[in-house]
């Protein structure tokens, strides 16, 4: 485990464990308090989903499970979750990441899949802190022999759902079938509609969908916890996850919407980039904390 500090941050990076987070703490009150869900104390090496947040590389949530078509080629990755028929989330949150540099506030990791089947690739991600923000930069190199569509993004879990605003500008929502696939883009429903001028609360009764036409710019208070989180992206999409009755929901910045690769239009049509041998894709999320007054 690898900690970080920074004026009002605390964070805890754990390069084992997916190369995620464990925990980022706000410093600035008048005690530490979790801006994302922490990992269990009482757990050496947390599985993905107890942690605070881990990179999605090379890919953003689920694929259909028999690929998709690319340049006349079927690509069909493995499923990557025991019982879960899709591949889902890439690689990098399963495997460990290695040490690059660190110091007193930022550490470098990175990730080398060149053997992998049917991304090889290397992956790097860095965590910053600088006095009340987190910057995460997550880089992908393509080191197979053909072109293929990457993505990124990251999967930040928050606490305290029955107490979240968020405040998040979006055009549109992909609904999705029984198989969790989507199945159509629709306008956003009133209750899912986040982009007003005050933060809104989350829909009681679930959602786990994948919003389009993003600006990259989101918000989230917590104002029985007096919290505010920041978060900015160059990314166009973002999945909202809120399983109901539990005491956590996910806010993720991604380029892609899930099943892009066999969206209408295309990879690139939806967020995915075509990378050749050699070339690489990089994106940074900037998370932001402070008091609400």
């Amino acid at each position: 485990m690898i900690e970080l500090r920074s004026g009002s941050l605390r964070a805890l990076v754990l390069p084992a464990a997916g190369g995620g987070l464990a925990r980022l703490d706000w410093l600035g009150g008048a005690a530490p308090a979790p801006v994302l869900r922490p990992a269990p104390d009482d757990v050496a090496r947390p599985l993905p989903g107890q942690l605070a947040c881990f990179p999605l590389v090379p890919w953003s949530n689920r694929i259909a499970p028999d690929g998709f078509e690319f340049e006349g080629r079927r690509i069909a990755p493995a499923p990557t979750r025991e019982g879960e028929p899709c591949p889902i989330h890439g690689d990098g949150w399963r495997l460990p990441w290695h040490v690059e540099a660190q110091d007193e506030s930022s550490v470098v990791l990175s990730l080398y899949r060149r053997d992998g089947s049917p991304f090889a690739f290397t992956a790097h991600i860095a965590y910053t802190l600088s006095g009340n923000a987190l910057r995460v930069t997550l880089k992908v190199t393509n080191h197979g022999r053909h072109a293929l569509p990457f993505g990124l993004g990251l999967h930040p879990w928050m606490p305290n759902p029955e107490d979240a605003r968020l405040r998040a500008v979006a055009d549109g929502v992909w609904l999705s079938g029984v198989d969790k696939l989507p199945a159509e883009r629709v306008a956003l429903p009133p209750a899912w509609n986040f982009g007003g001028e005050v933060p809104c609360s989350l829909p009681i009764e679930g959602v786990d969908n994948a919003f389009t036409g993003w600006d990259g710019r989101a918000q989230i208070d917590w104002p029985g916890r007096r919290l505010r989180l920041g978060i900015s992206a160059d990314m166009g999409y973002y999945i909202l996850y809120v399983p109901p009755g539990k005491e956590f929901f996910c806010f993720e910045p991604v380029d892609h919407p899930i099943n892009a690769h066999n969206l209408p239009g295309g990879a690139v049509a939806n967020g995915l980039t075509v990378l050749a041998p050699g070339q690489d894709l990089r994106r940074t999320v900037r998370f932001t904390v402070e008091e609400i007054a």
